[in-house]
């Protein structure tokens, strides 16, 4: 793999107190003022000279933590970039930021990625950087990164730490966290010994790097790179592969020619772009997480992607990459055939191409570059194992639907392709469970009443009723009904899930329970129509009772009273919204200016 290395010398017109535009870093260094005496004076008490302070100040935004397994392979990353900034000519200076790790954070991740943003945002635009180079990996720093770099608008680009290696047990392939899930719930069933879970623990997750199936951490990476904010072939690197740190280091150097050309995240995240990124989320059968966080970015920048275009676009967007929990495969074999380049090259006819990207080309020039299949020999046979082709696709229509009726009157979300085909249209009985201690202590009653053909509700799972939206929406089957073989049942919620997770199961019920929402309504006993194909989802009682149902629904009390937890629910928006702050929220004038100028620059 080789990656581009830009020319060090400055851009004709820019970075340069003569030029069009000044840099930051020049604002804060090379004013003859006071302030600008003591910026200097205190960067050469940490060693660094005028001709250090003379080149364009690179910020290395890190999210590692020893607490953050996905993230933890970011510290040798940041010595990647760093080599790749000096190469360029850059002065490159690490800073952290917040580090969230799913599977640790409590109660939820989600509670803090809008923190995650903010402090990206505000270390960004306090500090005295030309440009910087977003080092993430876990579910929420990803999407967090890039809303802060938004908001901040300073010229950035994205890095990712890359999946893990592919989990060994007994000749299989593993994948944290399908398999986690996989394994568990066997072991519910009886299935499985407690010994073999032992020997799991050991085989599951095998190096550093985030989830190695297409979970919501490899999903935003896809997306990453399919907005065009990381160099192309990025997303897929696995964590242990050198060709991980030499991407690192291209990408230092990457952004230092970004820094003295002034490309900034809104010239390169636009509404048409957004759109390649659904597409991209569409063709790889990405995470339902990804409607939520995509929603948050581009909200950053005033460009708004409303529910219904996400579904607009998965009925004209084929699925393409073979990848679980939908698919077979995992990100070693899509890094091996190819990457995300290869299917945005399937996909090319149905992308915006002359968006701009962080290469400082456009999507159409740097897929010129890309891999193909044809000559490749019998190689060729592997790659449409891994990544079909658009005229024979793995499905005609992308992995998500978006769900409308009585029960969800502002949106729900559904990954139809990792469902059980059968229960795409279904009817039948609600059993509700109003919080997560109601639902751990009835589940595996023997005696609950419930059948296969059960629908499963959970409520107040939301931004404020849970609160943080956690991902829980993978209800358990009933141990009863695994003893019976059932591996799969309709369940609904306005919680989120694991990207990792798989089954019949609506999300994001909108507006939620706990402010109000219909979903409040549903009593156990009612019968709930899904109809995927047809994108409807409804509670089968009145209008009239429905209304007098939610008049008598009272508002739970908040979880905090203080704190960044008060913040949280006095602000956050629903999920059709991104479950950002209605504070942190884009000029969309600000935006169209910023389409502009990126015309303006490609031209």
């Amino acid at each position: 793999m080789t990656f581009p290395r830009p020319n060090p010398a400055p851009v004709a017109g820019a970075g340069t107190t003569s030029g069009t535009f000044r840099r930051r870093g020049e604002a804060w260094y090379g004013s003859n003022d006071v302030a600008s005496f003591i910026h200097r004076a205190f960067t050469k008490a940490m060693g660094y000279d005028d001709d250090d302070l003379d080149r364009p100040i690179i910020g290395i935004c890190n999210t590692y933590s020893e607490l953050n397994h996905c993230n933890h392979r970011l510290k040798d990353v940041a010595e990647a970039v760093k080599r790749g900034v000096l190469q360029a000519g850059g002065l490159p200076l690490e800073f952290p930021t917040i580090s969230i790790g799913e599977v640790f954070v409590s109660p939820s991740s989600m509670l803090f990625r809008n923190l995650a943003a903010m402090d990206t945002e505000e270390m960004i635009r306090a500090q005295p950087l030309d440009g910087v180079v977003l080092l993430a990996a876990c579910d929420k720093t990803t999407p967090a990164q890039l809303m802060g770099a938004g908001s901040a608008d300073v010229p950035a680009l994205m890095v990712t730490s890359g999946p893990m290696l592919n989990g060994r047990y007994e000749g299989q392939d593993l994948g944290a966290c399908t398999d986690c899930r996989r394994y568990w719930t066997e072991y519910r069933a009886g299935a499985v010994t407690a010994d073999t879970m032992r020997e799991l623990e050991n085989n599951l997750a095998r190096s550093e790097g985030h989830c190695m199936v297409m979970g919501t951490a490899s999903t935003m990476a896809a997306c990453a790179e399919a907005l065009g904010m990381m160099l192309p072939g990025g997303a897929a690197i696995p964590a242990p592969d050198s060709r991980r740190l030499r991407f690192s280091e291209a990408s230092g150097r990457q952004i230092v020619k970004l820094a003295r050309e002034g490309i900034r995240p809104s010239q390169v995240m636009t509404r048409e772009a957004f759109e390649n990124a659904i597409r991209v989320l569409h063709a790889v059968g990405g995470s339902t997480n990804a409607v939520v966080h995509l929603v948050a970015i581009a909200g950053r920048l005033g460009v708004e992607l409303p529910l219904d275009l996400f579904d607009e676009l998965s009925r004209t967007t084929p699925w393409l990459a073979n990848l679980r929990p939908s698919g077979k495969f995992q990100m070693e074999a899509l890094f091996e055939v190819g990457g995300v380049p290869l299917v945005m090259k399937e996909l090319e006819p149905l992308l915006h191409g002359d968006c701009l990207t962080v290469t400082g080309q456009t999507v159409r020039q740097n897929l010129a570059a890309a891999p193909t299949v044809e000559g490749r020999g019998t190689f060729a046979e592997r790659i449409r194992e891994v990544v079909a082709s658009r005229a024979q696709p793995l499905d005609a229509e992308g992995g998500l639907a978006i769900l409308r009726g009585n029960l969800c009157p502002d949106g729900a979300v559904i990954k139809h392709v990792a469902a059980s085909p059968n229960l795409l249209k279904h009817r039948g009985k609600a059993l509700v469970f109003g919080s997560l201690a109601e639902l751990a202590s009835k589940i595996d009653d023997p005696d609950l009443d419930v059948t296969a053909d059960t629908v499963l509700v959970l409520q107040n799972q939301g931004p404020v009723g849970a609160p943080g939206m956690p991902e829980v929406g993978n209800l358990p089957i009933p141990r009863k009904l695994l003893q019976q073989g059932i591996r799969d049942m309709v369940r609904i919620s306005d919680a989120r899930m694991s990207g990792t997770s798989f089954g019949t199961i609506v999300l994001h019920v909108a507006p939620e329970s706990a402010i109000g929402g219909p979903l409040a309504a549903v009593r156990t006993g009612d019968e709930i129509e899904l109809d995927v194909p047809n994108r409807r989802l409804q509670l089968l009682i009145s209008d009239d009772e429905l209304a007098r149902r939610l008049a008598e629904h009272t508002l739970p009390a908040p979880a905090y009273r203080r704190g960044y937890g008060r913040l949280f629910l006095d602000h956050v928006l629903q999920a059709p919204q991104g479950c950002d702050f209605d504070f942190l929220l884009g000029d969309p004038e600000d935006a169209r200016r910023a389409a502009a100028m990126s015309k303006d620059l490609r031209t």
